[in-house]
């Protein structure tokens, strides 16, 4: 009866089960945060986009520290993933309470702080855990149980929300669910760091990282998709309660409206995220993620048509959000699974680091951007959304220059596809 799911060590699930807990508790704020701190507490678009920046900035140094970490002896993956649970759950009981703006930013910053910790060493002991058989279907499994606590989390909010209407206590929850995050990853999961014999010189370690042409090149595209990612969580929640002329309230989409719209394309991701990485394995990863960044375009082209239009505002919100369902489910085990393969052994730690730096970039600028665009829509407004296609264009030359290298290096495409 369970034979349609991949065949993957007991740690992976294990894994899995902890993080559905912990995306449990993010779908909790996914879709109010920024309505939260806007509608409730009157904070600007602006401010509030610069605060999820703070988030991004203070990102870029826990990434760097992470990529440390996790190739040390003393953190190694499973201390790494532990700390950074914590700090998150902090970071939530903070926000529960962000009635000034520094507050705000604090809470903000300890969140990137955490995150950016989080990722790289779950992305490490994946890679760990996995062959280059069963890789990309372990990053798969990664996306659906995200996906799943996601969809989870964010209904139950927006059920609750629309009783209540008290915001907070969705923080306070998942600062919970990240502590009950560490207490899985302490006592079920074991430290996969190999041993190493010689001595390590870290800065020779970033060195050697940051002189792989191919690794340069892939990092440049997915700067890109981590913008476009930004916008899913911070400008677009805002943008449909706000700036929507036919949505269902005199301004836009009422949140509950806007919690279905997440949930619709998460559950999108559920059911096809496992038979449409199965279905594209014979198809190399850059040409995924040059599919992907297709679909994102024509997603945002409709966000930007439902902001001008009177009519059929919710077929185009479906539409669109389905678009980015069918993105995300492709963008991210294609593009984590090619990075598994360019990552020696010693390294995963550094590479998976840089990788997630993109991350720091693009919710740095992703938010800020969106926000300021926001608050000038004479002059910006929904056309932010063309101007992120632009910025599609500029990442498939980019896509095409890596396709290029990796078959310039000697690498057959077969060695570098969907396993």
């Amino acid at each position: 009866m369970l034979a349609w799911l991949p065949q993957l060590r007991r740690e992976i699930w294990i894994l899995a089960t902890g993080q559905l807990l912990l995306y449990i508790g993010q779908g909790f704020t996914l879709v109010y945060a920024s309505i939260y701190f806007v509608n409730e507490l009157g904070f600007s678009p602006t401010q509030v986009g610069l605060a999820l920046s703070g988030s991004g900035l203070a990102g870029v140094a826990g990434r760097f520290w992470s990529g440390y970490a996790i190739d040390s002896e003393y953190w190694g993956r499973r201390g790494t993933l532990m700390l950074s649970a914590v700090i998150t759950a902090l970071a939530c009981f903070c926000l529960a309470f962000a009635h000034s703006f520094g507050l705000l930013v604090a809470g903000n910053m300890l969140l990137g702080l955490g995150v950016s910790i989080y990722w790289p060493a779950n992305l490490s002991v994946t890679t760990d855990l996995t062959t280059v058989e069963n890789r990309t279907e372990a990053f798969a499994l990664t996306r659906l149980v995200d996906n799943l606590g996601l969809a989870l989390g964010a209904l139950l909010a927006g059920q609750y929300v629309a009783m209540s209407g008290d915001y907070s206590i969705l923080f306070i929850l998942k600062g919970l669910t990240y502590l009950l995050f560490a207490g899985v990853i302490y006592v079920a999961i074991e430290e996969t760091r190999q041993p190493q014999s010689d001595v390590r010189n870290v800065w020779q370690d970033w060195w050697q990282a940051l002189c792989d042409r191919t690794l340069l090149t892939y990092l440049s595209a997915n700067i890109i998709f981590t913008i476009y990612a930004a916008q899913h969580t911070s400008t677009l929640p805002l943008y449909l309660a706000n700036f929507i002329p036919s949505g269902n309230t005199e301004t836009g989409f009422s949140e509950q409206w806007i919690s279905y719209f997440f949930v619709w394309q998460v559950f999108l991701k559920i059911v096809l995220q496992l038979p449409i990485t199965r279905l594209v394995k014979v198809i190399n990863q850059v040409s995924v993620l040059l599919i992907a960044l297709t679909l994102w375009s024509f997603a945002f082209f409709l966000l930007w048509v439902v902001g001008i239009t009177p009519t059929n505002a919710l077929i185009i919100t479906i539409s669109a959000f389905s678009l980015i369902a069918l993105s995300e489910i492709l963008y991210s085990p294609a593009g984590i699974s090619l990075l598994g393969e360019m990552a020696p052994t010693h390294l995963r730690g550094i590479y998976f680091s840089l990788e997630s730096q993109c991350w720091s970039i693009g919710f740095t600028v992703g938010p800020a951007l969106g926000g300021w665009a926001l608050d000038h829509p004479e002059t910006l407004g929904n056309n932010l959304w063309l101007y992120l296609i632009t910025g599609g264009f500029v990442a498939s030359l980019i896509l095409a220059v890596l396709k290029q290298q990796i078959v310039t290096v000697g690498e057959p495409e077969e060695q570098v596809s969907f396993q």
